[in-house]
């Protein structure tokens, strides 16, 4: 199947020198990222609609964490980018 499409001059540059790189053609490229982003919607729709059936209820007095807010703080160091 064949798509036009028309994007700014900088996102084709960048997509040409990505398939230069990765010695594939700018079609593969295009294609691929496509795939990527409807797989990413798919499973963000998926995630929503599991979420949607999770009961919006307090947890039982035994499935509550006994941790303060503080001790469930992740330290900037894991996994930021600075």
């Amino acid at each position: 199947m064949t798509l036009n499409v028309t994007v700014p001059d900088a996102v084709y540059r960048q997509m040409a020198e990505l398939a230069a790189r990765q010695q594939v053609s700018a079609e593969r490229i295009v294609a691929a990222a496509l795939a990527e982003q409807m797989a990413g919607r798919a499973s963000r729709d998926r995630f929503l609609a599991a979420l949607d059936k999770v009961p919006a209820a307090e947890p039982a007095p035994e499935d509550r964490l006994q941790c303060s807010v503080s001790e469930m703080a992740v330290p900037l160091s894991w996994g930021a980018s600075y």
